[in-house]
């Protein structure tokens, strides 16, 4: 004789687990934010800054692929340090278009900065993990920024280390990659960067130094300006050091290996 089976009728709340339906993703964000509304306002509007950030930040870097840079962070830090010092706070730089610099100062920041900048989309990963290396050993912090990275930075940040900075570096290194491309990259670097004390670019640098403008500079002398670039307020274009002129003769030569202004056909 088969035995009866008796089951026990399910509790209420077994039948509302059974009746309640799955929720998807989105749903389980929206009911989160309706038992903790604080948390939901407070991501909301984290969201919509990251939002806002992103397209000022799109909008900015289209309108500079076209409009002269006048004036950049480092600039604006220079001037106030001067004038919290009592010097000197008058900041030299004169924009010229890439067609009226000479490609001699173009290829001479290429070839001692960032000689893989024709080919690489903005990063040097080999360069990177040297740096990495060598720093990870405590002695004087190495840096492998390229030409890319510089202008990201001096254009759209503030100087320093930082891991915020960093992030954001790369983003504008990415940015102006796509955007911009290597000859817009490379003409905002040259009348942006630091190459002597409140010197910024190669048109009020060949001015200031060598008397002429940057169109007409020779290889000696674009070589010489690249030569101060690690360190534009301790090394002079003007009295260049022993270390200067020997740090000169090296970029030539590197300029001639890479055959020439025909290096930098973009």
């Amino acid at each position: 004789m088969a035995k009866n089976s008796f089951k026990t009728p399910p509790s209420f709340q077994e039948k509302e687990q059974f009746s309640k339906p799955k929720l998807g993703f989105w749903q389980r964000i929206e009911d989160f934010g309706e038992r903790y509304p604080i948390v939901q306002i407070i991501l909301i509007g984290f969201i919509k800054v990251i939002l806002y950030g992103i397209g000022v930040s799109l909008v900015t870097v289209i309108l500079l692929k076209f409009v002269p840079v006048w004036i950049t962070p480092t600039m604006i830090d220079r001037k106030f340090t001067a004038i919290s010092n009592g010097k000197d706070s008058e900041i030299h730089s004169d924009w010229e278009s890439y067609d009226n610099i000479s490609k001699e100062v173009a290829l001479a920041v290429v070839a001692s900065e960032d000689q893989l900048f024709p080919d690489h989309n903005g990063f040097d990963f080999e360069a990177m993990y040297g740096a990495f290396r060598h720093n990870l050993k405590g002695k004087r912090i190495k840096g492998a920024s390229t030409i890319s990275q510089q202008v990201a930075k001096n254009v759209f940040l503030w100087q320093g280390r930082s891991y915020t900075r960093k992030v954001l570096e790369v983003y504008f290194t990415f940015l102006i990659e796509v955007i911009w491309g290597k000859q817009r990259i490379l003409e905002v670097y040259l009348n942006v960067a630091e190459m002597g004390k409140m010197t910024f670019g190669v048109e009020a640098a060949s001015l200031r130094f060598y008397g002429h403008g940057a169109k007409s500079l020779s290889r000696t002398e674009a070589a010489r300006i690249a030569a101060v670039l690690p360190s534009p307020n301790r090394f002079s274009i003007l009295n260049p050091s022993n270390y200067v002129q020997r740090r000169t003769n090296y970029i030539v030569r590197q300029m001639r290996g890479l055959g020439g202004k025909a290096y930098l056909k973009f």
